[in-house]
């Protein structure tokens, strides 16, 4: 398969790039600054100087074109304020699946966040500064314009609290699961059995650490 994955510089799409690589796909890395080129090109990954914040739809949909899956791995990060989690979070998304229908690419895989839920329909959870809560909205805004649309395969997957651990090869990966930690290296490794299995199309998902083997995870969700 050949699968595009914004956010190509990311910690989960580098480590999901590099094990779509290893299983012999062919991995395109959507970055927005030149310079992560390198990295990702050491990842096996050819880059694609897309910026999802500022490019059209047609000039995202041409990194897509001959594609077999798009994954949304792009995120503003720490430190960024709450209308870059709009613009990026919520908004890049959105551009990215409007590209996939564009160029004819059904698979689509998106990289969410637990805890979505408790800010639908303007609650607001106690403790939760400006910018989570923007960040959560943004989310949750990304989550409602792809399951509205019929156009797409997609499949949204909400990690737990993501660690840099090592992975521990198990997960537990349902409609709904107890709130915990899961690494990053496992849910890189769930979204490519999503990808390779074929399964969890339309699907919301969430994933925590310490269940069964992933693949046997993935497996389940086809039984």
């Amino acid at each position: 398969m050949r699968i595009v994955i914004a956010g190509g510089h990311g910690q989960i799409a580098r480590l999901l790039a590099r094990r779509l690589v290893r299983d012999g796909h062919s991995v395109t890395a959507l970055i927005r600054n030149p310079q992560h080129a390198a990295d990702v090109e050491q990842d096996g990954s050819a880059a694609a100087l897309v910026d999802l914040e500022n490019a059209t739809r047609d000039e995202v949909a041409a990194a897509l074109q001959g594609a077999d899956a798009a994954v949304f791995a792009a995120g503003a990060g720490p430190g960024s304020g709450a209308g870059r989690k709009d613009t990026v979070d919520r908004g890049a998304s959105v551009i990215l699946a409007d590209a996939a229908e564009a160029a004819g690419v059904r698979r689509f895989v998106q990289i969410s966040s637990m805890g979505t839920d408790s800010v639908r329909g303007g609650a607001r959870p106690d403790g939760v500064d400006d910018v989570f809560y923007a960040y959560l909205q943004a989310k949750l805004a990304a989550e409602e314009d792809l399951t509205a649309r019929s156009g797409l395969d997609w499949t949204v997957l909400r990690p737990g609290a993501l660690s840099n651990d090592a992975p521990t090869g198990t997960v537990r990966l349902d409609l709904s699961v107890p709130r915990a930690s899961v690494t990053r290296a496992d849910v890189a490794d769930v979204v490519a059995e999503l990808l390779e299995q074929d399964a969890g199309a339309r699907l919301v998902l969430e994933v925590v650490g310490d269940g069964v083997p992933v693949a046997e995870a993935v497996a389940a969700l086809k039984a």
